[in-house]
């Protein structure tokens, strides 16, 4: 029987210095707990740092794109460096695994990145991702590393998925803690004020935006952090920081890829009626589109929205954009077929 997958992602913030450089302490800490889960689970790392890590060797570094490229390229064997003294205490090998975008929108790219990470595994090899940003490129990168994260757990159908933040967990209005969060809604979005934390409003928001993707996808989510003791070890276990529930669905691992990987290359707004037939699991039919936005070809991904532009899934086109409008009528006309369709 195959061990669970949980996959673990630090921010810059969790792994270096106020000066950018390397937190040794904190990288050795990450290991000593990572070590401990290793033992009965497949582990992911997602680390950022490289960037930060990078930056003080290039003169007058000023943060333009091409400077974060050169920092990168410096900081990523440094990084890996510190992980590889830490893990090795432990008798853990590691791997560096540079991720572009588009090798989880291309299916067979993303089979093949999966396959690396079982051989590595089998192998007791800890991978240890980040987006690979010296080529990445701008059009096609990730989000941040947050995405990066969400995409690996959905796709590789992760029991888990842990994001480490500076402040420890989602806050309520009074700067707590929320130990549980059933369902992410507006309630808990108005939650994230304009009073900016460590963390940052922008990156508490990408956290809940890649939380509800993934628990949607029926992965659990932690937000923790590393401050308390045994931070990580407690937080897997539901003891500190915030447990978002995942949905109880039922999804093949083909599914969750298109539900997370896919690339979007527009939208078609549905009526009542198309939102009942996809809540049943049925196909789509072009008799219950309202319109076609965005230009897209048979075989790209596009979004269901409803009358408020509310995403309701993603689909995969049985036919292009300009076909479909030029059908909207067709009782029979099939847009996307039940199995190229997942709700969110």
């Amino acid at each position: 029987m195959s061990k669970p997958i949980i996959v673990i992602k630090f921010g810059t913030a969790s792994i270096t210095q106020k000066n950018g450089d390397i937190d040794n302490q904190m990288i050795a800490e990450i290991a000593r707990q990572v070590a401990v889960l290793h033992q009965d689970n497949n582990i992911v790392l997602v680390s950022s740092g490289a960037v930060g890590a990078g930056r003080g060797f290039l003169k007058n570094y000023k943060g333009s794109i091409t400077e974060r490229k050169a920092a990168a390229a410096i900081g990523n064997p440094l990084l890996l460096a510190k992980y590889a003294d830490c893990f090795a205490k432990y008798g853990i090998s590691i791997a560096q695994s540079l991720c572009e975008r588009q090798h989880f929108a291309n299916r067979n790219q993303f089979l093949q990145l999966k396959e690396t990470y079982q051989e590595l595994w089998k192998n007791n090899i800890i991978p240890i991702a980040n987006e690979n940003d010296v080529v990445s490129n701008l059009e096609l990168k990730f989000s941040d590393n947050d995405e990066l994260a969400t995409l690996i757990a959905t796709g590789f159908g992760a029991s888990a998925l842990l994001l480490c933040t500076s402040v420890g967990g989602f806050l309520d209005a009074d700067k707590n803690i929320i130990p549980f969060v059933e369902k992410i809604d507006e309630t808990v979005y108005a939650l994230v004020d304009n009073d900016k934390s460590a963390l940052g409003l922008g990156g508490m928001i990408s956290k809940l935006n890649f939380t509800r993707l993934a628990t949607k996808l029926g992965i659990k989510v932690v937000i923790f952090g590393l401050k308390a003791q045994d931070g990580l070890l407690n937080a897997i276990l539901g003891k500190t920081g915030t447990m978002f529930a995942p949905d109880n669905v039922s999804l093949s691992s083909r599914q969750k890829w298109l539900g997370s990987g896919s690339l979007i290359n527009g939208k078609v707004q549905i009526d009542a009626g198309a939102q009942k037939a996809l809540a049943l699991r049925k196909s789509l039919l072009a008799v219950g589109i309202v319109e076609v936005l965005g230009d897209f070809e048979n075989g790209d991904f596009f979004e269901i929205i409803d009358a408020d532009k509310n995403v309701l899934a993603i689909a995969r086109a049985r036919q292009s954009s300009n076909i479909i409008a030029a059908n909207l009528k067709s009782q029979n006309f099939e847009v996307a077929h039940a199995d190229d369709i997942v709700l969110i």
